[in-house]
């Protein structure tokens, strides 16, 4: 049996022809960088996430930087984030100019562990980036609490939590603003590169808007050093489709994390996802600890099995951030579950007997 990491071919396939009759509706109109198909994806995407306003870009990474400028975040400051992320989280900050300051994650949900979070706040900290990793919300009441107990700004890398949700609450809505990408293999995701910034507050959203057009306000009055950062037509049309089966898909995500629940949870050599008290997981991911990860892995392959890593060396120890000079042991928590997790494939069209031998697979392996 062949099980790949992720199917898009299986995923799109039965909404084909809607897909290239959005696609021709925008080739006729011509509304390519921006315009009427953009403006009626964010008004979708706003009131799925249950936000006011939201502003499509162009990427995940122009999300969290448009953001973090738009907060007039720069040179001298400090953004605190947790240190098992993409690289995108961080690269963000350093382009705004400010320093990302790390903070170690809960072991049990992988995300930023609020009660480290104040012994990292300085006076030149300005805001935290708390990721809901794998698609689980990050516990965001006592880090917005402390927070806001420091004046600091709270923006919500939700790249990988479409359609989550924690304590009732949609992630986009727990912090000032909350930053996603759609690239291809998201929960929710375009035919290329697509993100887009959600808040309730419109003078950010206004901010945002200017910064993603070369700062201009009207076309050729540039009032600000702007970017190029917008969100163009086609991604847009597509994902307006994609957005109405996103509830559907995560559904079936999240029975597919339960199949490998029930079959891996009596595996002593398995430590499988947990799941946050009133936390909504989408299983974006769905991801074991495993030790020898990589011979594992190596034998997943050679039965056909896709697998993924997320992600083997944290930020901190990566060349691009060695002149932070944090050392070894800096953040245990993330370094010990680096070389462990194993990524199982996770999509909405995997069906029950693909799920049964992936878990058969990883048992025989660990034995």
């Amino acid at each position: 049996m062949n099980v790949p990491f992720l199917d898009l071919n299986a995923h799109h396939a039965p909404h084909r022809e809607e897909f290239s009759r959005a696609i021709e509706a925008v080739i006729d109109c011509g509304a390519f960088a921006g315009g009427s198909f953009v403006e009626e994806f964010e008004k979708d995407f706003a009131a799925y996430c249950n936000t006011t306003h939201a502003i499509g870009v162009g990427n995940g990474t122009d999300a969290l930087w448009l953001a973090l400028l738009a907060m007039g975040i720069g040179p001298g400051d400090e953004v605190i984030t947790a240190p098992n992320s993409f690289i995108a989280t961080a690269e963000a900050i350093s382009f705004t100019g400010a320093t990302p300051v790390f903070v170690d994650v809960n072991e049990s949900s992988y995300n930023l562990d609020p009660d480290l979070l104040e012994a990292a706040i300085t006076p030149r900290t300005k805001a935290v980036i708390p990721v809901h990793l794998f698609g689980q919300s990050a516990d965001m009441e006592p880090i917005v609490r402390i927070a806001k107990a420091h004046g600091l700004r709270v923006v919500e890398d939700a790249a990988q939590a479409h359609g989550a949700d924690y304590k009732g609450h949609r992630v986009g809505t727990l912090g000032d603003a909350a930053c996603f990408s759609f690239y291809p293999g998201k929960n929710l995701g375009a035919f290329g590169e697509a993100g887009a910034v959600v808040t309730n507050d419109a003078s950010l959203r206004d901010k945002i808007a200017i910064l993603r057009d070369h700062g201009q306000s009207k076309k050729y009055y540039h009032g600000v050093v702007g970017w190029n950062a917008r969100m163009d037509g086609i991604q847009a049309a597509v994902l307006r489709i994609k957005l109405r089966h996103l509830d559907e898909g995560n559904r079936l995500r999240q029975a597919h994390a339960q199949r490998y629940d029930a079959a891996l949870a009596a595996v002593p050599q398995v430590i499988i996802p947990a799941r946050s008290h009133g936390v909504g997981h989408v299983y974006h991911l769905y991801a074991v600890r495993v030790r020898n990860r990589d011979a594992v892995m190596e034998m997943l392959h050679s039965r056909g099995i896709g697998c993924g890593i997320h992600y083997p060396v944290p930020i901190h120890q990566q060349k691009a951030y060695e002149h932070l000079a944090y050392p070894v042991g800096a953040f245990p928590v993330s370094e010990r579950c680096a070389p462990e997790l194993l990524s199982l494939p996770m999509f909405p069209e995997l069906t029950p007997e693909q799920i049964d031998y992936v878990a058969e697979n990883i048992c025989a392996a660990l034995a």
